[in-house]
């Protein structure tokens, strides 16, 4: 008797250490096998849901989400948050369509430059506050949002434009697949190399090694001699620069530019970067479970969708998501963070 519960006890030991090596740093196993049995449970209720079009919905829909939660990522694994990209995105996208407009101008490339630098500039009112004032993330980054906000109605402008210029028009209606009877426009490829580069710069650069240091313990940090100010201000004003860089997409894929646009959409952002694995308190997180997370929102969306529910439910699932997510990744960390006492007892004990 004792034999079979010391075999069972051995395999369990071995199921459990394999699981912890392929689960990934941040559970991205964990999430990858709950998209497939969400697919799966699709599959079973709505059966004529799942096709290559159903596929295309969601990497269409996940293009902008992804592209904004590229330096949100940034930002809270150093432990901070932002609410701010989304007024960021819109200003650097519809102030570039008017500025085109106005001049007179057309161009393929260049507008995304210029999206760019707007969303650097106002990236730089995040990084003041945080790293030379020292406000509190989630405080400044509403104060920035409202600001930003008011600027753009009051002094760009509050029309809704429903033609884009032709060449910028063009790319949105360029595409580099069909899935189903959905375009997979070609923008997917600039973003898919962002979160790469994102995700070496993370892994394998000194930046990128600071960015975890100051989540994981800022003090700590600064004593190993990095500069927590200067890390600061390049992650918000990097981070500024992807919102304006997503915005623009958003506008070219939507092919059509309204002020209006793009702010409220903060849970689905967040929610996607939690969901991949980054805590709220700082110091975790991959591009890798941020793509994961983006691919789960847009699942359950667009599965919400072919099942004709109200969108007014919409909110309330990715909430649950939200908070589901939080809870599985905060009780990983945990564990993770009881192992690691408990194999300093036993070293220190030896």
């Amino acid at each position: 008797m004792s034999t079979a519960v010391a075999d069972s006890s051995t395999v369990r030991d071995r199921m459990s250490a394999l699981w912890r090596r392929y689960r990934g740093e941040n559970n991205e196993t964990t999430l990858l096998l709950l998209i497939l049995a969400l697919v799966g449970v699709m599959a079973i209720v709505e059966p004529s849901a799942i096709t290559l079009g159903f596929f295309g919905d969601i990497i269409r829909s996940g293009i902008v989400t992804l592209a904004l939660a590229l330096g949100l990522l940034m930002i809270i694994i150093s432990g901070g948050m932002d609410v701010s990209f989304p007024a960021i995105a819109i200003f650097a996208g519809y102030a570039t369509i008017t500025l085109m407009q106005s001049l007179g101008v057309d161009g393929a490339v260049w507008p995304f430059v210029v999206a760019v630098a707007m969303g650097l500039l106002l990236g730089s009112l995040n990084a003041v506050l945080v790293a030379r004032y020292k406000m509190e993330t989630l405080i400044a980054t509403l104060g920035t949002q409202v600001i930003i906000r008011g600027v753009l109605i009051a002094f760009i402008g509050s029309v809704y434009i429903s033609v884009l210029p032709a060449q910028l028009d063009a790319v949105g209606a360029t595409s580099i697949m069909q899935l189903g009877g959905t375009q997979v426009n070609v923008l997917v490829i600039p973003v898919l190399v962002l979160a790469g580069a994102l995700a070496w710069v993370l892994r394998r650069t000194m930046f990128g090694r600071s960015i975890y240091a100051i989540g994981g313990d800022k003090e700590s940090a600064k004593r190993v001699g990095i500069s927590v100010k200067k890390v600061q201000v390049a992650i918000y004003l990097v981070a500024g620069a992807l919102a304006g860089f997503g915005g623009m997409v958003h506008v070219v894929l939507s092919r059509h530019a309204s002020p209006f646009e793009i702010v409220g959409t903060e849970l689905n952002v967040i929610a996607a970067v939690v969901i991949g694995g980054a805590l709220d308190s700082g110091g975790r997180g991959s591009v890798r479970g941020t793509i994961l997370g983006v691919v789960l929102i847009s699942l359950v969306q667009n599965s919400l969708i072919r099942l004709g529910v109200s969108s007014y439910w919409h909110v309330f699932v990715v909430g649950l998501v939200v908070l589901a997510g939080v809870a599985i990744q905060a009780r990983s960390a945990a564990a993770t963070h009881r192992r690691t006492r408990i194999l300093e007892r036993l070293e220190t004990a030896a």
